[in-house]
């Protein structure tokens, strides 16, 4: 993972995202990442980064289950406004969800790179 320079973490357990910060913090060189609680923090801050590549995240790492704005209708969102972005993300469902359907409907959108189920390893952070 340490090609990138900026990972996107939406997720509103605060204790997960402390954990996978200090896993991704690691790599070397250590990439900037941002946190989000939900998808609409996520969606706002995409939006208003939306013309700037060095503002964008590379990877969005998105947990399904959120209040305001779940998992879902973050890519729903996400692909009204993709067009508008100056790169293109890579965008890896990271859940605890062992659902059937949720890994159906993951592979369903084409702008999502695979589907992680939580715990998450420093192997499989730095596998992407």
């Amino acid at each position: 993972m340490n090609a990138h320079n900026r990972i996107c973490i939406v997720d509103d357990d605060w204790i997960y995202q402390l954990v996978i910060r200090r896993m991704i913090e690691k790599q070397t060189p250590p990439p900037q990442v941002l946190t989000y609680s939900n998808g609409q923090e996520a969606i706002d801050a995409l939006r208003a980064a939306a013309a700037d590549a060095d503002a964008l995240p590379d990877v969005l790492l998105l947990d399904i289950n959120m209040p305001v704005m779940d998992g879902w209708e973050f890519m729903d969102e996400y692909l009204q406004l993709k067009s508008s972005l100056v790169k293109p993300l890579r965008i890896y469902i990271i859940s605890s969800s062992i659902a059937p359907q949720d890994h159906e409907k993951a592979r369903s959108y084409a702008d999502i790179s695979g589907f992680l189920t939580k715990p998450v390893t420093e192997e499989t952070l730095e596998r992407l």
